[in-house]
């Protein structure tokens, strides 16, 4: 029999390794990952399992409480590659590790390698990662993706409280370039993005004013615990500016999110009304529910 000692820096590298070799439905580039992140997603699963909860997304959240908020945690590399990091999390990557949690608890299957499958599934366009520009960067993009995956559904009516309406016109990424390590390094990709945020301007979607979220839980019956919300903002340039999830607690609507301001995920003690209120970018909501 043989030993290896490893290192605390070679063992991050060592478990890299391991998913390559257990994760064979996935290119060998496009993942990485350390123990923790494998330990905590399978405990997560077959803890879930046992526990069979009323509220799945609500209680995948859950248990991210207390994980650091850290920014551009994807930026990792010169190449776009799989990144699960469950030990730093932004508000985009809190929502996508919980939604991909759900998609695995929904099929039943607790194993590491049907957690990869998933979030690359949410993450990139139709699944499939390619370079840096097949990465759903506007929060629009990825909703309408994955409601074509079947992974989510687009909540929002014509009538109350879906009152008013966004007009597309987005060009954030390719007027700041400099502001994305890929963009500043590959310049081809901004042609590429321009083209996308093109096809996508001009469309129009409904959405929750942010003054109405004080309202009732039977008035925003059109909003459950659960929910994805992602925060519209009028900050030229740019769809939204926020996600989280969605919780009513004694019948006041609150937001679960990777925050910035208490650095750490959160489920706020602050109204959503009131964070709303403070938010001066801040319009509204759109609503998506898990399939």
């Amino acid at each position: 029999m043989v030993y290896w000692f490893i290192g605390q820096e070679d063992m991050k590298s060592f478990f890299i390794i391991i998913l390559l070799w257990v994760c064979m439905g996935i290119h060998a580039q496009e993942v990485e990952y350390v123990a923790a992140d494998s330990i905590r997603i399978e405990e997560i699963l077959k803890k879930a399992e046992k526990e069979k909860p009323e509220n799945a997304m609500l209680y995948f959240g859950k248990q991210f409480l207390g994980v650091p908020y850290v920014g551009h945690t994807l930026e990792v590399g010169d190449k776009e590659h799989l990144i699960i990091n469950t030990r730093e999390l932004d508000c985009t990557t809190f929502v996508e590790n919980v939604l991909a949690l759900y998609l695995c608890y929904q099929k039943k299957d607790a194993s590491f390698r049907s957690f990869c499958d998933q979030l690359r599934s949410i993450r990139y366009r139709g699944g499939k990662l390619t370079d840096y520009t097949s990465r759903l960067h506007y929060f629009t993009w990825w909703g309408e993706d994955n409601e074509k995956m079947g992974f989510v559904k687009s909540v929002g009516t014509n009538a109350f409280p879906f009152t008013a309406t966004q007009q597309l016109n987005i060009n954030y990424m390719t007027t700041h370039p400099t502001l994305y390590k890929h963009l500043k390094a590959n310049p081809q990709f901004v042609k590429v993005i321009a083209a996308q945020e093109k096809a996508s301007n001009g469309k129009t979607y409904r959405y929750i004013p942010k003054s109405l979220l004080n309202r009732s839980e039977q008035e925003l019956k059109s909003i459950k615990t659960g929910d994805i919300v992602s925060l519209i903002t009028k900050k030229a340039g740019l769809d939204t500016s926020h996600v989280g999830i969605a919780v009513w607690q004694n019948g006041i609507l609150h937001l679960m999110h990777a925050s910035s301001i208490y650095q750490k995920v959160v489920l706020d003690s602050t109204t959503f009304y009131d964070y709303g209120q403070r938010q001066t970018s801040m319009l509204g909501i759109r609503v998506y529910r898990a399939m």
